[in-house]
């Protein structure tokens, strides 16, 4: 059985297509065999028997189309659409994140701001200890329900009583810490504040660097950090303490650039979020914010 194989259309293999022209082939080779076959003539000479009953011009040539192409990985990460292809999904992101976070700001500034200069209530919270330890329970079963219900956080208005609470929660927690410092020491450290998150912003909206590939590495670090922080509970060294202020405060720096192009999408989108996390987009960057300040304050605390 012979066959003549010419490429010049598609044929998809995984879908099977395939297999129809390969009975069509053979199907058609039995045909002519047998039409061969029923077509020989006794009265045929001994030259015309020994040589081929068909001349070259009068052969059947069957032609079929196969075209063999490498396999696309459903994967693929050219054939997944960018959600943020389109500038005014993007815009419209971008907008929704800001809004949210600029009221968390304001809401937890204000909340600091009742601490530290109402006399009374930073009396109150130095002597009763247990009102912070009421409100972390509180606040961290907020914050993994964010963290972890996604389709709860893309619910409205659900998402926003969430996020509303979360922000009260930690301003109170902001509010119990910042009692232990002066007022001029809090006030330095949201000068600092600003100003770096002003500066990391537009160097994360401009850099050309993809920072968000920077995500396992620095949940590393920051694991790393944690149990720093722990074994600095139980050594007394003021270095020590200088030491993990500043590396907190370089992580969550490196934290924040990597949220704000999260949060852009376009080139840098190594990691993607879906359009309908804004609510988590606005989480990321405030912890980040709020991380930041703690450590700027402890910084300055331990310079002055």
């Amino acid at each position: 059985m012979k066959m003549d194989l010419e490429v010049s259309e598609p044929i998809d293999f995984s879908a099977g297509d395939h297999q129809h022209l390969i009975r069509k082939a053979a199907d058609d080779n039995i045909q002519a065999k047998s039409n061969r076959s029923y077509k020989t003539s006794p009265s045929l000479g001994p030259q015309q028997t020994h040589g081929n009953p068909h001349s070259k011009a009068s052969q059947r040539v069957d032609t079929y189309v196969v075209q063999i192409s490498e396999e696309t990985a459903p994967n693929d990460s050219s054939t997944v659409a960018n959600p943020f292809s389109e500038r005014s999904i993007r815009r419209a992101f971008m907008i929704k994140v800001f809004l949210l976070l600029s009221v968390q700001l304001v809401v937890t500034g204000a909340i600091i701001s009742m601490f530290l200069f109402w006399m009374t209530l930073k009396t109150w919270v130095l002597e009763n200890a247990w009102f912070t330890y009421a409100i972390l329970p509180a606040f961290f079963v907020v914050f993994i329900v964010l963290a972890c219900c996604g389709k709860l956080r893309r619910q409205v208005p659900a998402n926003y009583i969430l996020l509303g609470l979360f922000t009260i929660l930690q301003g109170l927690l902001l509010g119990t810490v910042s009692v232990f410092y002066k007022a001029e020491e809090v006030l330095w450290a949201v000068a600092a504040t600003a100003l770096v998150t002003s500066s990391l912003t537009l160097f994360a909206l401009q850099t050309k660097w993809d920072f968000t590939l920077l995500n396992g590495t620095l949940f590393v670090l920051v694991f790393i950090l944690i149990i720093y922080g722990i074994l600095l509970i139980f050594i007394r060294s003021y270095w020590l303490h200088l030491l993990y202020a500043g590396l907190g405060t370089v992580i969550f720096s490196l934290y924040l650039v990597m949220d704000v192009q999260l949060m852009m999408g376009g080139r840098h989108h190594y990691y993607k979020l879906d359009p309908e996390e804004y609510v988590f987009a606005a989480l990321n960057i405030y912890l980040d914010i709020i991380n930041l300040f703690l450590f700027i304050l402890q910084l300055i605390g331990l310079v002055r």
